[in-house]
């Protein structure tokens, strides 16, 4: 035990569980951007709103939920005693500094995981923490004919103060009722600061990702030659460029569609 509490204090186990909890992470992403790509479906908010009450009601989903909450803030504390621990080590810069072939988001990567930690918690805070806490958050009534599949949307006033969702088909309608956190994306991305500020966010995001993507896999021993460049390729193109793509161009185009059209 005294032998694998040793490992994981080390520089190398610190590195690894870095290591770990980034990829996992990164599975996340891919999840979340896909769960938000329903924000471009004409619906009325319909497929999104299902979507996060799916996300908060599902018992797996919420264990799940829990383990990356706890990812998030040891991803960071360890960035944290990590980085502290290499300026501890090197209080004082090098008289001469040598070219490096070393990245400028390896060299930052202090700086884009604290603008990403900025960002995880004002988001949170607008939407995590609104939809589970704020009482003045509405509903919304979707009323789907089965047979047309014609979908109608209308405000929903819940009967008790603790509902939460509900769904029932009545003459071949199904009605469903949840929380409208849509309109909270709607309010949240009509806001030109917090655009301005989420498009930053996957800026650094993308630069966050081109480095620590591939670093974690040459930190878990993950590399051959055959294989290091199928790795090297996807944490460019699909997570330093792709998904950050998807996550910026959503406030760019509600705030398009509800501000400037």
């Amino acid at each position: 035990m005294s032998e694998i509490k040793q490992t994981f204090n080390s520089s190398l186990g610190k590195k690894l569980i870095m290591a770990l909890t980034g990829l996992f992470l990164c599975t996340f992403i891919i999840v979340h951007v896909g769960g938000n790509l329903l924000l471009f479906s004409n619906d009325n908010g319909f497929g999104f709103n299902v979507y996060a009450n799916f996300l908060t009601h599902f018992p797996p989903i919420e264990v799940i939920a829990y383990i990356l909450y706890l990812s998030i803030v040891v991803h960071a504390l360890y960035a944290l005693i990590i980085t502290l621990k290499n300026r501890k080590a090197r209080p004082v810069g090098y008289a001469v500094t040598s070219k490096s072939d070393a990245t400028w988001s390896s060299k930052n990567m202090g700086l884009l995981g604290s603008i990403l930690l900025l960002f995880i918690v004002i988001h949170m805070s607008d939407f995590w923490f609104r939809y589970h806490n704020d009482k003045t958050m509405g509903f919304k009534e979707y009323r789907t004919d089965l047979g047309t599949g014609k979908t109608t949307e209308s405000t929903y006033t819940p009967p008790v103060a603790d509902f939460s969702h509900s769904v029932s088909t009545e003459n071949n309608v199904e009605i469903v009722r949840v929380k409208d956190l849509h309109a909270r994306v709607v309010y949240s991305f009509s806001q030109l600061w917090y655009v301005i500020f989420y498009v930053i966010a996957m800026g650094a995001l993308s630069f966050h990702l081109l480095h620590g993507f591939q670093s974690a896999f040459r930190t878990l021993g993950w590399v051959h030659r055959k294989y290091t460049p199928i790795v090297y390729a996807v944490g460019t193109w699909f997570f330093a460029v792709i998904i950050p793509f998807l996550f910026a161009l959503m406030p760019v185009w509600y705030y398009y569609q509800n501000v400037i059209k």
